[in-house]
């Protein structure tokens, strides 16, 4: 019943505030012009400010766990390819494509990760999970910029594809984030609190964005593709890589870190790249809708089972 209560506790604010959205939006305090430029803003500053403030402020395990590292950058890399077959068959319309798969992998790591490793192992093993989050997110960034660019209907080409990475915002926050966090660069207090002030604004206000974006009258279009996603990112991929975990010998507090990064619903982030990409962004914001709805639930089943077997 904790873990029920912590996963209510931790997802319930999210959702909340995309409902916000959806009745600012539905009384008309929220407009088409409003909520694009909401989303620009997320996109190219508060979302990099709270990705370099959560790194800045995390102090990076100074005993970087190589073979972790490796084994979630393969596992990912596993899942996009995999994926990257599945979809295309399942799917044929390209605008949905890139969207769907990057919903397979791409996770609120970042919001999820931290607490319920917390939650899970106490405050004294956290390191490992924030050196994790330091590693992932750039890698999550990265690819989710190269496979939307890929499916959407204006393709780019190499070089532009190559730009579009290297300007992206999420990336130089995480970048910025670990360089001075590796390098132990003081920020001034005036510039620390005010960057602090800004990444706090990321969640709500994206989060109001995006639920005054979506329309659920229009999810019954893509519910096959909410459906085939939800499922596969909630369930197949978590156990997917608890099981893959397990055979390579992760156990305790490695195995939590795991699945902090597979178990979470889709991350916020995810839509607004998807909107910035030319991609389905009413698909992208109905996935991390419905999968945040329903993250509580299956976290709680996972986390239950790990704990009876003896696992966690």
């Amino acid at each position: 019943m904790e873990n029920l209560i912590f996963s209510i506790n931790a997802v319930l604010p999210i959702f909340l505030l995309m409902c916000l959205g959806m009745f600012f939006r539905r009384i008309n305090l929220f407009d088409d012009n409003f909520i694009s430029m909401a989303n620009k803003f997320a996109f190219k500053i508060l979302l990099p400010a709270h990705l370099f403030n959560n790194i800045y402020k995390s102090e990076i395990s100074e005993t970087v766990d190589v073979k972790l590292i490796i084994f979630a950058l393969v596992i990912n890399v596993l899942i996009i390819g995999t994926m990257g077959v599945i979809v295309p068959k399942f799917e044929r319309e390209k605008r949905n494509i890139g969207v769907m798969i990057q919903g397979f992998y791409r996770s609120n790591f970042v919001l999820f990760g931290v607490p319920l490793s917390i939650n899970l192992f106490g405050d004294s093993n956290v390191a490992t999970v924030i050196t994790l989050i330091a590693i992932m997110i750039p890698f999550f960034n990265f690819t989710s910029v190269i496979l939307l660019d890929w499916y959407s209907n204006d393709r780019s080409d190499y070089k532009k594809t190559a730009i579009s990475i290297i300007k992206n915002p999420l990336i130089w926050g995480c970048i910025s984030g670990i360089a001075v966090s590796v390098l132990n660069i003081n920020i001034p207090q005036f510039a620390e609190k005010t960057v602090n002030e800004v990444a706090k604004m990321a969640t709500p206000l994206a989060l109001m964005a995006l639920g005054g974006e979506i329309k659920i009258e229009n999810t019954g279009k893509n519910l096959r593709n909410i459906a085939f996603v939800t499922v596969g990112k909630l369930l197949a991929v978590p156990a997917f890589v608890i099981a893959a975990g397990l055979a390579v010998g992760f156990r305790g507090v490695e195995l939590g870190a795991l699945f902090s990064m597979a178990a979470p619903s889709i991350s916020v982030s995810s839509y607004t790249m998807a909107q910035q990409c030319d991609c389905n962004s009413e698909l992208a914001g109905q996935l991390v809708f419905i999968t945040t709805l329903f993250s509580p639930l299956t976290i709680f089943l996972f986390v239950f089972l790990l704990k009876s077997v003896g696992i966690f």
